[in-house]
């Protein structure tokens, strides 16, 4: 299983204009097949006008579940150039739809998959995407004399540092990815001479965006 994998956060669009056709690529985070042909579907709907609303998606923590739809346009131009993208840029869990609105010059094969791909980008560039970490939470309890030691520790490491509790001892909440956590607990036993007591606490998903943690289910 994947210890830390990148996913669409929040959606977003992006439009580019070639040859005065315009590309309006807009995405959407998905959990399910369902919930993807959802939205193609209400895209389809929105831009009912246009000349083609071609997708993919891509969902699972390794790509388990990929489709992609190049709707009208020449086989292999627009909805495979699109997934290649998602998967390039390895994000999990979203849907893309981009819409194009002919401007009356035909793009070639060539034009057209750097048309999709390149709107794909764009819708990207303009949405939330975040890195997800499998981690443990850890309880660390130290009396004052080991704060200094245990703060300079997780600096060096950029541990998140959830809560810090101060009472007649310290009392630090942590969320440690799990690739990290052994050599972490080494570091805090040796720099404070066993002097503070450590508690592996629960398994959890978790992602920083602007700063902030974000807690996940899975």
């Amino acid at each position: 299983m994947a210890d830390r994998y990148k996913i669409l956060y929040e959606g977003g669009e992006g439009e580019t204009e070639v040859k005065k056709s315009r590309f309006i690529a807009t995405t959407r985070p998905v959990k399910s097949e369902e919930e993807a042909v959802s939205f193609i579907a209400e895209m389809k709907k929105k831009y009912w006008d246009a000349s083609h609303n071609c997708s993919a998606f891509t969902i699972g923590r390794n790509h388990e579940l990929t489709r992609c739809s190049d709707d009208g346009e020449p086989a292999q131009t627009a909805g495979r150039p699109m997934l290649d993208v998602l998967l390039g840029e390895d994000v999990h869990d979203l849907c893309v739809v981009v819409t194009r609105y002919f401007g009356g010059t035909l793009l070639g094969t060539g034009g057209l998959v750097r048309a999709y791909s390149g709107a794909v980008k764009e819708g990207l560039l303009n949405s939330q995407i975040v890195e997800k970490f499998r981690a443990y939470q850890m309880d660390v309890r130290t009396g004052y004399t080991g704060v200094g030691k245990i703060q300079y520790i997780l600096a060096q490491e950029n541990i998140t540092v959830m809560d810090s509790i101060y009472t007649d001892q310290v009392e630090f909440k942590l969320l440690v990815p799990v690739e990290r956590y052994e050599a972490l607990e080494k570091q805090l036993i040796e720099g404070t001479n066993g002097g503070a007591r450590l508690e592996k606490g629960d398994e959890i998903w978790y992602g920083i965006l602007n700063k902030e943690v974000i807690l996940f289910e899975d």
